[in-house]
Formats: C-alpha cells, sequence, structure tokens
C-alpha cells in the first residue's frame, strides 16, 4: 500500500513540475510579440502607413494590392475584363447550388461564404486602385509644415574665390 501512495506523490510531483514549466513558458510566450503576429492585423496591412494613395486604399479595403491579385489569380497590369472574368467564375463557384427541382436529390456541390467574401473584396481592391489615377504612380508623402528645409553653407565646397 506504502509503494501506491509512493507512486502517488511522484506522479503528482512530476505533473506540478510540468505544469509550473508550461506556466514560465506561456509567461514567456506571451512578452515576446513577434512583428508578424499582431492578433487582427492582415499580412501587409500594418506596414502600410504612409500617406501615399495606395498605403491609404491597403489601410481603407484591409487588403494589399499583391494580396487582391493573388486571390483573383491576376497579374499586376491585366485589364479589368480579365479580372471581372475571373472574378465572376470564383464568385459563381463559392456560391450556393440552385435549388434542384422536386424529386431529384441536390448535387453536394461544397461553397464557401468566407472565400466568396474575399473574392468580393479583393475585386473591391482593385477597382478602387485601377479607378485611382495617382495610385499608380507613387507620389512620395508631402513634408510636413512644420519640417523646415536645410539651409545651404555659407561656404560651398570646393576651391576658394580667387
Amino acid at each position: 500500500m506504502s509503494y501506491i501512495i509512493q507512486i502517488v506523490i511522484s506522479s503528482t510531483r512530476i505533473l506540478g513540475k510540468a505544469f509550473a514549466e508550461a506556466g514560465r513558458q506561456a509567461i514567456k510566450n506571451a512578452k515576446h510579440s513577434p512583428q508578424g503576429a499582431l492578433g487582427n492585423d492582415v499580412s501587409g496591412v500594418g506596414h502600410a502607413n504612409s500617406a501615399s494613395k495606395t498605403d491609404q486604399l491597403t489601410r481603407q479595403h484591409r487588403m494589399t494590392l499583391d494580396e487582391a491579385h493573388l486571390i483573383l489569380n491576376t497579374k499586376h497590369g491585366e485589364e479589368m475584363d480579365k479580372i471581372m472574368q475571373n472574378y465572376e467564375h470564383l464568385f459563381k463557384a463559392n456560391s450556393l447550388p440552385p435549388k434542384p427541382p422536386p424529386g431529384k436529390q441536390p448535387t453536394i456541390i461544397s461553397h464557401s461564404h468566407y472565400i466568396q467574401s474575399k473574392v468580393v473584396r479583393a475585386r473591391e481592391r482593385l477597382e478602387a486602385e485601377l479607378s485611382s489615377p495617382k495610385a499608380a504612380a507613387e507620389e512620395p508623402p508631402a513634408p510636413s509644415p512644420d519640417v523646415k528645409p536645410p539651409t545651404p553653407p555659407e561656404n560651398p565646397p570646393g576651391p576658394p574665390p580667387s
């Protein structure tokens, strides 16, 4: 009987040490937050923090231009007709199947409301990018009015005047 009690006590100690170590590791993990592992941040959207039109569109639509092209399987610079063909195909492929006529068995077709909504958001992002004339030609952000341009030196470098 004492042998069983010793086993129970040893097992309890081992489990206690394991739980304590797991708690310490959880605290370490909670303190460490890598740059790419932000909770609600979509990949790349957190880096869109300049005043450029493209970054504004990325923040507004919560989707980068590259992500929108990947979702719709298009390349940069493609015509809107090709983008719309891909959009319509993907939207229909992920929509609910039509109801079968009475007496006929429904066919099992998978659909995804999530993918369908991503397809819609990707189309909206590309339309916004293509309709914005300034987004294609990236303009640097305007300097802040508080920042003064550097003053030129009094004596320019080079040989002294003769």
